[in-house]
């Protein structure tokens, strides 16, 4: 059943995992209520960071001090009490499932002395609210981070006050974040890893780190190892709230040579700086509102940009996953071209196996319409144990899809369907459950596609 497999992969890639709240016809339902239940991740796989020590600690001033915006911070702001957190607003159980995993490794893996309560004033709110009420304040963010606030309606009211300001900070000691209730699990989970780690520290994101969260490219979506890293060294004693650039940067080679000596003994490698001209080339090419067009010509402004610096890395080749994204229907082959040239870029790049994984979810696809589904299982096998590791079950139920195709071509019916199984119940966490039966339904509905590429 390839077709679900293409778009659902489709709808992993325009990063649209939500479910949508409109009524679910009754034969949907019927089929929702046949589906395996949905998976769920119970174990962290972090890498160490591979970098030298001087690099991370380069990199952890230039998370601190600035905001994505580009705007500089003055000083250094974090907790300097035991942290609680509340969860409010419309809740679910995977939220709290998610929430009990994350604060669990913060606390294993970064040392952060930090509880949920139940009742009163928290230092983090987490409020569960509609994607609606998020859209109507900031249209392009999933989900965000504010200071000084507990409630959606208090930042709603205060919002252009001076205490809402991140560059007037000076410590953290309130702080609220905001969810939407009707997304899919996954991506409630997402970004309770992405605005509780800002919440704690950083607030800039860099696009030169190829393993972080802190990063708008998107490819990690749970804390990394380099993240709890980071995290960890933001609380380390040596440091505090107040402290300027000059004295976090004397200090923090320090504390990095204490939590990672392994980095000590690593090369340092030269930092390439991302110009803000490549940074707003990539951010319009995402931008939906504006024409085709015009996203693809931003893309390809990023690509010349990236030549021009001389890059090799992920950032040389994201430019390309774009443009292929942006032709995969209109211009398919023209897309694989694209893939295949982000590709060349990605494996003589160390440490981006799951940026590669990402690609291998759109040229397997190609591959398997073109009926060479045997030959691209290797393939498939290895993208769908980095995307285990990295936790994202969107894009595992993909890749499982894809590789129940491959082995029917194969003729191993048998394995296929234990396959599409496995993939339905890792969708149904990535993607929610509403998604996957009007997908099933689709594809009942339609029957089998042709084999053309496009078709």
């Amino acid at each position: 059943m390839i077709r679900w497999a293409v778009i659902l992969a489709g709808v992993v890639l325009a990063g649209c995992t939500s479910v949508e709240p409109t009524e679910v016809p009754t034969r949907v339902k019927a089929v929702e209520a046949t589906l395996p239940p949905p998976k769920v991740f119970t174990r962290a796989f972090p890498t160490p960071p591979a970098r030298s020590n001087q690099n991370i600690a380069s990199d952890f001033v230039s998370l601190h001090f600035a905001l994505e915006s580009g705007a500089e911070l003055p000083t250094f702001t974090r907790f300097e009490t035991p942290i609680t957190v509340r969860l409010t607003g419309t809740t679910t159980p995977s939220m709290q499932r998610d929430l009990n995993r994350l604060l669990n490794r913060l606390r294993r893996e970064a040392g952060i002395d930090i509880t949920q309560i139940s009742e009163g004033q928290a230092n983090i709110t987490i409020e569960s609210v509609s994607q609606a009420q998020i859209q109507r304040i900031l249209p392009q963010a999933a989900c965000f981070v504010v200071p000084n606030s507990s409630s959606f309606e208090e930042y709603s009211r205060d919002r252009r006050k001076a205490k809402s300001s991140w560059t007037r900070l000076r410590s953290r000691e309130r702080l609220g974040i905001f969810i939407p209730y009707d997304a899919s699990p996954q991506e409630k989970r997402d970004c309770l890893h992405e605005e509780i780690a800002q919440a704690l520290g950083p607030l800039n994101d860099l696009y030169h780190l190829p393993d972080s969260v802190f990063n708008d490219d998107n490819f990690h979506t749970v804390l990394t190892g380099f993240d709890m890293l980071i995290l960890r060294a933001a609380y380390a004693p040596e440091l505090r709230s107040g402290m300027t650039r000059d004295q976090v940067q004397a200090v923090i080679p320090g504390v990095l040579s204490r939590l990672n000596p392994r980095g000590d003994n690593l090369p340092a490698q030269p930092r390439s700086e991302t110009p803000r001209d490549w940074v707003n080339a990539i951010q319009k090419s995402l931008r939906p509102s504006r024409s085709a067009q015009r996203r693809l010509q931003s893309a390809q402004q990023a690509a010349r940009i990236g030549k021009e610096q001389g890059w090799t890395d992920h950032r040389r080749a994201y430019p390309y996953y774009l443009m292929g994204r942006m032709g995969q229907f209109d211009n398919p082959q023209e897309a694989l071209r694209q893939y295949q040239i982000a590709l060349q870029f990605l494996r003589a790049t160390p440490g981006t196996e799951l940026h590669q994984a990402y690609v291998t979810t759109q040229t397997a696809a190609y591959a398997l319409a073109q009926g060479k589904g045997p030959q691209v299982l290797p393939e498939l096998d290895k993208a769908i144990d980095v995307m285990t590791r990295a936790e994202n079950a969107s894009q595992l139920a993909t890749l499982l899809l894809l590789k129940s195709e491959a082995l029917n071509q194969a003729g191993r019916t048998s394995q296929a369907r234990s396959v599409r199984l496995d993939s339905l119940g890792w969708a149904r966490y990535g993607f929610g459950s509403d998604v996957v039966a009007r997908s099933l339904m689709q594809d009942v509905a339609e029957g089998s596609p042709n084999n053309n590429i496009g078709g």
